[in-house]
Parts: C-alpha cells; structure tokens; sequence
C-alpha cells in the first residue's frame, strides 16, 4: 500500500472538525480551493468521496466518518505527545488558562496564584471570553483549561473533563444603609445582578419570587467588576460573592445581608491529557476550602 499524506488527512480532519471548507481554510491560512483540491487528491487515494452535500451543509460520507474517527485518535495522540514533551523540557512550561468573563477576575486570580510557583518555571498566559468560545478553545488542544462558574460547558465535549473547585453562598452589599429586615428590605431596591441569562442570574430571579419581594432591577452585568463600580458610585443594591465580605466591608460598603439559598459554583474544565501538567494536577490536588470560605488563605508556593 502507497504512502498516505498526512497532510490531506490533516486537511480532511480540521473541514470535518469545522463544519465547512472556509472555516478550515481560515484555521489553517490556506485558501478555501487549495484545502478542497488536497482532500480531492485524498478521495483519489481512499477510492471514494469523503463528502457529501446535504442542503446547503457539508456532511461527511460513511468513508469520511470511518476516516475521521481514525484521524482524529491520530492527531488528538500527537497533541498530547507534544503536550507531554513540553512538559519534562527544562526551560519554563507554558500554562494556557481560560477564564470565562463571567467569573470574577479577583477570584480566577486566588486561584492560579495559589498553585503558581516562585521560580518562574511556568509561564501564565491568560484569556478571558465567553464560555462557548472557551470550550472549544479548549477542544481544540488551544488552552490548558477554563476556570468557569459553571460545568455545563463539558457536558458537550465527551474528552473533556471538569472538578467542582467550590461554592460560596451570595451576600447583598450598598454604599449606603439599607433599613429593614433582610430579605423584606429588598422589596422595592434598587437592584444591580448578574445578566439573567448567567446561572447567577436565573438563581436569584427564582430566589426572588420564593421570599416575595420584588426589586427594582436597574442594571443586569456580565463582568462582576463593573457591577461592583456601579455599586460604589451608589446606583444600588450589588451582589458579589460572601467570600468577599471582609474585604468589601473594609473598603467601607454596608452588608444589607447574606444568604446561602443561591450558591455560586466554580469549576475547572480540562482534557484528560492535562492531567499530566504540573499547574494542572496542583490545581486539582489543592484544597480551596479556605478561600471559599472567606478566609484568607496563606498561599502555599510551590518550588
């Protein structure tokens, strides 16, 4: 049997793995009509089309699934062997970390730097974005991992991994006094929360209508830094994280109370290969009870 090329198969597998040709081109700065003239040669080489139109969309043939399945243990395997021989070089290991946007920055950043060590031999690159976008950075071998609030976002990637990392209950906070017994003082406040289409969001909507109040909500945010901004420059009641309440009780807010009804979650997803990655395996072996307990944990440095 002939020498297959494995760039057509590479070819073959990033428009199997993108959906279409153009997307694949753009993946692989190639034009659209020299990725299709290569997977034409690899039809030639198989003896059989590896495509088939459906509509407007691009599906793969029963030969082009055969072939995938095969293509992708292929490279998903030298992926990992590029991972792992990054990981025993002696120069600094990069760490690719995802952060979603919706996670607080203060909190990712307890987190990584609990697990960092002192003598630069990781190199921290993080990214912040949506949670979609993330995940399949993260698919496609392009992060390490994703902090994220929540693990909805593994459950359609059948290679990707995730651990509860901890929950901290949701405390109410203002600028100014707020008379009144909680939750009952909360009934015609001025409200800023998380964007209702967060998991944050939707729990406290739900937690509204359970203890009967109704507060005026006037502002919705995905980044909780902003909604905390608001906050102090006195547009209304915010939410942060009770884990926060020492540290936002000194910078002079009122508590106007607390509650461990709605919970906030905080996950890490990551791909089994990972696993092997020494900021990775700290992260999961750590124990982050303190931190999301509020107090203040002796970040414990790694030599």
């Amino acid at each position: 049997m002939a020498h297959l090329n494995y760039n057509h198969l590479y070819y073959f597998w990033m428009v199997r793995k993108k959906g279409s040709v153009t997307k694949a081109a753009e993946a692989l700065f190639l034009t659209p009509q020299t990725v299709t003239g290569q997977i034409r040669h690899l039809e030639h080489r198989l003896g059989g089309k590896l495509f088939r139109r459906q509509g407007r969309q691009l599906v793969a043939s029963d030969l082009g699934e055969l072939v995938y399945r095969y293509a992708d243990k292929m490279f998903s395997l030298s992926y990992e062997m590029l991972d792992l021989l990054n990981y025993t070089q002696d120069k600094s290991i990069l760490f690719e970390v995802g952060s979603s946007d919706a996670l607080s920055k203060n909190l990712a950043s307890r987190l990584l730097l609990s697990v960092m060590p002192d003598d630069g031999s990781i190199h921290l690159c993080c990214y912040e974005s949506g949670e979609e976008n993330l995940m399949e950075r993260l698919s496609q071998h392009k992060l390490d991992i994703v902090l994220s609030g929540s693990d909805a976002g593994s459950l359609q990637y059948p290679e990707i991994l995730s651990k509860k990392l901890g929950e901290t209950g949701i405390s109410f906070f203002s600028q100014e006094k707020v008379e009144g017994r909680f939750p009952a003082n909360l009934d015609g406040a001025r409200i800023l929360m998380p964007h209702r289409k967060t998991a944050l969001g939707q729990q406290l909507l739900r937690w509204f209508d359970e203890v009967g109040v109704s507060p005026v909500i006037v502002g919705e945010f995905d980044d909780a830094a902003m909604m905390k901004a608001f906050g102090l420059y006195r547009q209304g009641i915010f939410i942060a994280p009770t884990l926060y309440r020492e540290e936002l009780l000194s910078q002079g807010v009122q508590l106007v109370g607390e509650t461990v009804d709605i919970t906030e979650q905080y996950h890490v997803m990551f791909a089994e290969r990972m696993i092997q990655h020494p900021a990775v395996k700290r992260i999961l072996e750590t124990d982050f009870t303190d931190l999301f307990a509020g107090r203040e944990p002796a970040f414990k440095r790694f030599k």
